[in-house]
């Protein structure tokens, strides 16, 4: 689905990924909930990196906004929010992998054992990706 409500400084696609993702928080929220199945608020605030609230509610709007996540009330705390990959966030699947890869490539990083397996059948990594979204996590959007 193509449609674009924010004005953006240029109709470049890179320029629209870089406005809507550009910023590492947003990635990296997206890392975890493809990932580790991160859902919640609280999940986000135990991040490795150690993300600000402010900065995780700001984020988490923004990619409510750009249709990346959606947010519902939680089943069983209909006070509390919980986040879910659309069919857009999904599709981030292999952009993220791909910079994972070269970063793992280029960079003294860690988790080299995602590396590998990354490497080692990239399809299949994507499928499972996908595979427990869609079944697991209802996809929507």
């Amino acid at each position: 689905m193509r449609e674009s409500k924010a004005k953006r400084r240029s109709e470049c696609p890179l320029n629209a990924s870089v406005e809507m993702l550009g910023d590492r928080w947003s990635l990296l929220i997206v890392r975890d909930m493809m990932l580790r199945g991160f859902r919640t608020y609280k999940e986000f605030m135990e991040c490795y990196e150690g993300i600000a609230t402010n900065i995780l509610a700001d984020r988490l709007r923004k990619l409510v906004a750009n249709g990346i996540i959606t947010a519902e009330p939680n089943p069983s705390d209909g006070r509390k929010l919980i986040y879910l990959l659309t069919a857009k966030g999904i599709d981030l699947a292999p952009v993220l992998t791909e910079m994972v890869l070269w970063a793992g490539g280029h960079e003294d990083t860690g988790n080299q054992a995602l590396v590998r397996l990354m490497r080692a059948d990239k399809e299949k990594f994507l499928a499972g990706v996908r595979e427990r979204w869609t079944h697991r996590h209802s996809i929507r959007g």
